[in-house]
């Protein structure tokens, strides 16, 4: 059976093209965004067939939070114009960074005629809006990592510690290491990755140990120490901390005579950020990761437009986008039915290849990365396929 991966861009020269119409349509946060038709066709009577096909964007656009938000929509309306067709409108909605914002945008999409809920960001968003697109019947594409969050017509789209972990440990195993420690905050991300890390080291003929932290604690060398001293000392320590928390603990660890020379230090996380590479605990290491090249390419574009980085999330905003845009050129009165949003080929987005299961999980194809003093490299690159992912 063929399994084709959906694009989700147009070479830089197409955009580049639409970019000028892009400058002059952005939305304020309360209005629709719409892709014009072109203007040589003449108006026509909208059927039922030709109704628009309504998509809603959840995201803090105001208030402390609107700081992420703001790039992720113009991140969002990127992907609009690099795909959506005439039909197809994106309902912007600020959630104002809170439950009851987001709960009360999403009824509003709802009411607006939305099929399908792209966000909210935060996990207490995501929890507001589950219970109000279930009963909507609309589904979400949310931008939260939380995979407690998943199912029941929620797709978690944030980059899961599943993913990660798995790969990571899944390519430490194939280099021979066998003793894993979870170094970890106590906490429901923390608890995730313990939950990962165990599983996936049993059914790959390792074993793995945990130490957990107080996530409130201001001096890592505790932990660090606790870690230290415990026995047997294992090959391989797993950090469950981003920038610039996980900076601090490696060193702490190295100070305790955790030899980074002698045990890898794994990622549990985004770890694709420049500043890591800035401690030398750190070298090394490896982490999961999607291929570099394509997010690059996407960042140079929306630097070039915008005059100013996007943050790492603002990905998941046009991919999110570029998935519903491509399934509402299929036509038909639900483009966004289950079957068509787990497909088995998966989509190719600016995060790398990735399909939606059946529990509202985001499985990416990812690369295992190595950090250097010059920036992370690729160790092995990210396959290409679910057929070489396995089934």
């Amino acid at each position: 059976m063929a399994r084709l991966a959906t694009p989700f861009s147009r070479g830089r020269e197409g955009h580049r093209a639409l970019s000028l119409l892009f400058v002059g349509l952005l939305a304020a946060c309360g209005r629709t965004v719409t892709v014009p038709a072109p203007v040589s066709q003449a108006p026509q009577p909208v059927q039922e067939a030709q109704r628009p096909t309504k998509v809603a964007l959840l995201l803090p656009l105001s208030g402390p939070r609107a700081s992420v938000g703001e790039p992720m929509l113009q991140a969002a309306q990127l992907a609009l114009f690099d795909l959506a067709g005439s039909n197809f409108e994106l309902l912007p909605r600020d959630t104002k960074g809170t439950p009851a914002g987001a709960a009360n945008a999403a009824r509003q999409a709802a009411a607006e005629g939305a099929t399908l809920i792209l966000g909210p960001l935060f996990r207490e968003e995501v929890a507001a809006v589950k219970p109000v697109a279930q009963g909507a019947g609309v589904g979400v594409l949310a931008f939260t990592n939380d995979a407690t969050l998943a199912g029941n017509g929620t797709y978690v789209l944030g980059l899961t510690p599943a993913n990660h972990v798995e790969r990571v440990v899944g390519y430490a195993r194939a280099q021979g290491i066998t003793r894993y420690t979870a170094l970890v905050p106590r906490s429901p991300y923390g608890e995730q990755v313990v939950r990962v890390l165990q599983g996936t080291a049993q059914r790959l003929g390792g074993q793995a140990q945990v130490e957990r932290y107080d996530p409130a604690i201001a001096d890592p060398a505790q932990p660090a120490q606790q870690l230290a001293g415990a026995a047997p000392r294992p090959q391989a320590v797993l950090l469950a901390e981003v920038s610039p928390r996980v900076q601090p603990l490696a060193a702490a660890l190295a100070g305790a005579g955790v030899d980074p020379a002698q045990v890898r230090f794994l990622g549990a996380g985004l770890w694709d950020e420049p500043a890591l590479a800035q401690e030398p605990a750190l070298n090394g290491a490896w982490f999961a990761a999607p291929s570099p090249q394509t997010r690059a390419d996407f960042e140079a574009r929306f630097e070039s437009l915008y005059s100013a980085r996007p943050p790492r999330v603002a990905t998941l905003a046009y991919d999110a986008t570029a998935i519903a845009a491509v399934l509402s050129q299929n036509g038909g009165p639900r483009p966004f039915e289950a079957r068509a949003l787990q497909g088995p080929g998966g989509f190719e987005g600016v995060d790398g290849l990735f399909r939606l299961t059946p529990g509202g999980l985001a499985e990416r194809s990812l690369a295992v990365m190595e950090v250097t003093p010059t920036g992370p490299r690729v160790l092995d690159p990210a396959p290409n396929s679910f057929d070489v992912l396995g089934q």
